[in-house]
């Protein structure tokens, strides 16, 4: 049987993604990737605060969030990094919907523009 956990504990775990992302000087990222994390496709910057906390859910501030693509390819997986590119999430899904990380199009090209409609960070069970 899998753990359980309560909600002020999930609060609390939640809590420490978004110290670790909004810790340092600078604002956290939204790194996006193709498959196996091949190609770094765009990089968004986060407002500070980068989340939301409620339920155990961090949601993403200040969506939609824009950035010009460094690269060309397809968007397969993403992860949230504090300003120093240390990451604390990976793993992210990415898609157009029913994703990690939602975003107005999975096909990027390089000199366009990549926006992220919305994030949701859900605490395990």
């Amino acid at each position: 049987m899998a753990a359980n956990y309560s909600l002020n504990l999930k609060n609390d775990r939640m809590a420490c993604i978004l110290t670790r992302l909004d810790a340092q000087v600078g604002s956290a990222q939204l790194v996006i990737f193709t498959a196996a994390y091949a190609t770094i496709l765009a990089t968004i910057i986060l407002p500070k605060p980068s989340f939301t906390l409620s339920g155990g859910v961090l949601t993403l501030n200040g969506a939609p969030l824009s950035a010009v693509c460094a690269l060309s390819g397809t968007a397969a997986l993403a992860q949230f990094q504090d300003s120093n590119a240390t990451w604390w999430v990976q793993g992210l899904t990415v898609g157009t919907s029913a994703a990690d990380i939602i975003l107005n199009s999975v096909s990027l090209v390089a000199g366009q523009v990549a926006t992220c409609t919305g994030a949701a960070l859900t605490a395990a069970a």
